[in-house]
């Protein structure tokens, strides 16, 4: 999401400073622009990155760990890099002068309503780890902003998909642990998809998404980082949910999926994920009133974009390497 951001900034005539520890990300995305590999935590790199570039007017913060399944495994981990080294950062932020934060947060944290629909004033109730450290995260930030020292826009992504249209950046873990990434992985490999979970109080029993286009999202942060000082003006924090307002399940993903593939995908069923949930979509209109915001990408774009950036992957960050046994 952030290489993304920093393509959609970089069109319009902005400069990203890019701050990676490449532990998901990728070298190749940071190509043409000033780049600092090293961790969010350490001080002296925040210190030399600001001194050599004093312009800087906000921070981006994409900072995080986002497997599910894996936070239920090392919830300690999780919890140390998206809210420790979180904290870590924002001193480092404020030390330097920095007052706007832009934090990247998740629809994950809302409790599921009896209509699956939540906006930002719905009930908080994250149920894995993951989506724990960023409702924390959130309490963090809206402290630190009561308190004068920064001002926040916490954005709350639902589920975002495809990729940037010109290719220049996608999904770079080889294997993805989201809906769509798992259905382009067995698709090309001729294998089954798995629905994780049909005993879900939805329509059709499988669990339901707000699934919105990367790009989509990555114009609500232009427009966030544009209108941050009056956004923020009230208090100096905000929560604006990005989503499209329509809730698709899963089982509607895979007949959107077999509509642009043109042809069937062969699906079986297990049990619940742990740290899953029903899921939920916004019913909001905050991001169009407060961002002048709306998706404008539909599900079957973001399919189209993510299979064409799987089939360009290798040529933009590399094929694997594959090691002797």
């Amino acid at each position: 999401m952030g290489s993304t951001i920093a393509s959609l900034l970089t069109d319009e005539g902005h400069q990203p400073v890019v701050l990676d520890n490449l532990v998901t990300g990728r070298r190749e995305f940071t190509e043409g622009r000033p780049f600092y590999e090293g961790d969010i935590a350490d001080g002296t790199l925040v210190d030399r990155i600001f001194a050599e570039h004093p312009d800087i007017e906000a921070v981006v913060d994409c900072a995080a760990l986002i497997v599910v399944p894996d936070s239920v495994a090392d919830p300690l981990g999780y919890h140390h890099a998206n809210v420790a080294k979180g904290i870590e950062f924002l001193g480092h932020l404020a030390r330097n002068g920095c007052v706007r934060v832009l934090f990247s947060s998740s629809a994950s944290i809302y409790r599921t309503s009896e209509d699956f629909t939540v906006d930002e004033d719905s009930a908080i109730e994250p149920l894995s780890p993951y989506a724990r450290t960023k409702a924390i995260f959130e309490d963090v930030l809206r402290d630190i902003a009561a308190s004068g020292q920064l001002r926040v826009i916490s954005l709350r992504y639902f589920n975002p998909i495809g990729a940037d249209p010109e290719l220049r950046t996608g999904l770079q873990i080889r294997k993805p642990t989201h809906a769509l990434g798992k259905m382009i992985d067995t698709h090309h490999a001729g294998e089954r998809f798995t629905i994780t979970g049909t005993d879900y109080p939805t329509r059709d029993g499988s669990g339901i998404r707000d699934y919105v286009h990367v790009w989509d999202l990555a114009h609500a942060h232009l427009r966030a980082l544009l209108r941050f000082d009056a956004v923020t003006a009230d208090g100096g924090y905000q929560v604006i949910n990005l989503g499209t307002g329509t809730g698709t399940t899963v089982r509607e993903l895979v007949t959107a999926f077999e509509n642009v593939i043109a042809g069937p995908l062969a699906t079986i069923e297990t049990d619940r994920r742990p740290g899953d949930s029903a899921g939920a979509y916004t019913r909001s209109t905050r991001a169009l009133d407060l961002l002048g915001w709306k998706p404008e990408r539909s599900i079957e774009d973001g399919i189209r974009d993510s299979l064409r950036w799987y089939a360009e992957r290798d040529t933009v960050i590399g094929a694997p390497v594959s090691h002797p046994a």
